[in-house]
């Protein structure tokens, strides 16, 4: 298994496949790097260096008591990337990770990133306050909260249902596969899993959308339940010039699953044919 050190000493796993340019994806809530497996294999395939990586806390990493916020997870990515000595890569966060792309471009004035992509993401502020009408109540996630920490198996059960738009209607995803992602968010301790929806929930990436200046890809399902399509990707694209905005009719929030073939041939399309403006050095 292969892992790299932080600065603040914590193991995080990865998985560095193929050759090529270099393409990061970073997992969901409270998923791990295995929930990218298809997908960032498709890419290497087809001629990229994917790294796919488990976020602290989550899968194999290392998991700490404190560490959860934003501007640490954003390091934790600066790391990544560095170790993997990264000049020109496209980062592609789903999800929660979506935030890991805004804090990463504001933070580290977009080093040796030339392209983004947002999948189903959380950007660009999740909490209903009175400047973000659209935003969901501190209340709803107080009581994901309380769910968690009452049974969090029975919770995840739950929250899969919706996650990947399953109904007595409509099976999208085998359960098989379901009780997969249950055992993958098992993997977490409850201590990072609580930790990481607070700070989905509660952080502010309004500003962060300003260092967006390279081509951006933002994928959304206008069924998900989970982030809804209206309080995110649509704001999350108006506030970003050079932004590609691609809705799935009818797709839910679990796209890499219920949608991956078409998410991999658009990916591959973005990665291969939307030009990179010219670089200047970042100092």
């Amino acid at each position: 298994m292969t892992f790299l050190t932080t600065s603040d000493q914590q193991q995080l796993y990865f998985k560095d496949w193929g050759q090529g340019p270099l393409v990061v994806f970073i997992h969901g809530w409270p998923l791990s790097a295995d929930s990218w497996d298809d997908i960032a294999a498709a890419v290497a395939a087809a001629g990229y260096r994917t790294i796919a990586y488990d976020r602290r806390g989550f899968g194999r990493s290392s998991q700490p008591w404190q560490g959860y916020d934003y501007n640490r997870l954003a390091d934790d990515l600066a790391e990544v990337l560095a170790y993997a000595g990264a000049e020109d890569a496209t980062l592609v966060g789903f999800s929660m990770g979506g935030g890991e792309v805004a804090r990463y471009l504001s933070r580290h004035q977009a080093k040796h990133v030339i392209k983004a992509v947002l999948i189903a993401s959380i950007l660009p502020f999740r909490l209903l306050t009175q400047d973000n009408p659209s935003g969901t109540p501190a209340e709803h996630f107080a009581k994901t909260a309380q769910a968690i920490r009452l049974d969090r198996p029975h919770f995840l059960q739950r929250f899969f249902k919706d996650f990947f738009g399953m109904s007595l209607l409509s099976q999208p995803v085998s359960n098989e596969l379901m009780e997969w992602m249950r055992s993958i968010a098992l993997q977490a301790s409850s201590r990072s899993t609580l930790s990481c929806l607070d700070a989905f929930s509660g952080t502010d990436f309004r500003q962060d959308l300003a260092a967006f200046t390279m081509p951006t890809l933002i994928i959304h399902g206008t069924e998900d339940q989970t982030v809804p399509i209206e309080s995110s990707a649509y704001l999350t694209a108006t506030a970003i010039p050079q932004a590609i905005m691609l809705e799935y009719q009818g797709a839910p929030h679990g796209l890499f699953a219920t949608h991956r073939e078409r998410v991999v041939q658009d990916l591959l399309h973005f990665l291969a044919h939307v030009p990179t403006p010219p670089q200047h050095s970042s100092h």
